[in-house]
């Protein structure tokens, strides 16, 4: 873990409709993976997408990177850690990784990057919000972010 980031962890099972025929799931859904890591790190440290919403903001992801490593398959579970990287920018870092919950074996990475949006405007934000930055000072335990 990087110093002043924060992490969570959650593990889900994969789902039916994620799979292929063979029973691999879709390449596509590692980065729903990558989705559902942000939503439980959100709700557990008051970065949610409906907090974002509620403070007038909007977060779009502008990239997203994800390196494939192992297949999970249907009836898997996974392991889902998702990582804020602190940044002076107005923007929002994650990195992830996924494992095979039985195995331990690290099977995706990735990253994305989101920046703010106001509304209504959609007028892109080039300093931090007022919430963001009280949300960095309350979470972060270094002067990186």
């Amino acid at each position: 873990m990087n110093k002043g980031s924060l992490s969570y962890t959650t593990e889900l099972s994969v789902r039916f409709n994620e799979a292929d025929p063979l029973g691999i799931v879709w390449h596509g859904h590692y980065v729903r993976y990558f989705e559902d890591g942000r939503e439980a790190f959100g709700q557990a440290f008051e970065l949610s997408y409906l907090h974002i919403y509620k403070q007038g903001y909007s977060v779009p992801i502008v990239k997203i990177e994800a390196d494939y490593k192992k297949s999970l398959k249907y009836g898997d579970r996974v392991i889902i850690e998702t990582e804020y990287i602190p940044c002076h920018a107005a923007k929002l870092l994650f990195q992830y990784r996924l494992y095979n919950a039985a195995t331990r074996e690290l099977v995706a990475k990735g990253s994305t990057i989101q920046v703010f949006l106001d509304h209504p405007g959609n007028t892109l934000q080039l300093t931090n919000p007022p919430f963001y930055e009280a949300w960095k000072k309350k979470y972060l335990t270094s002067s990186d972010g």
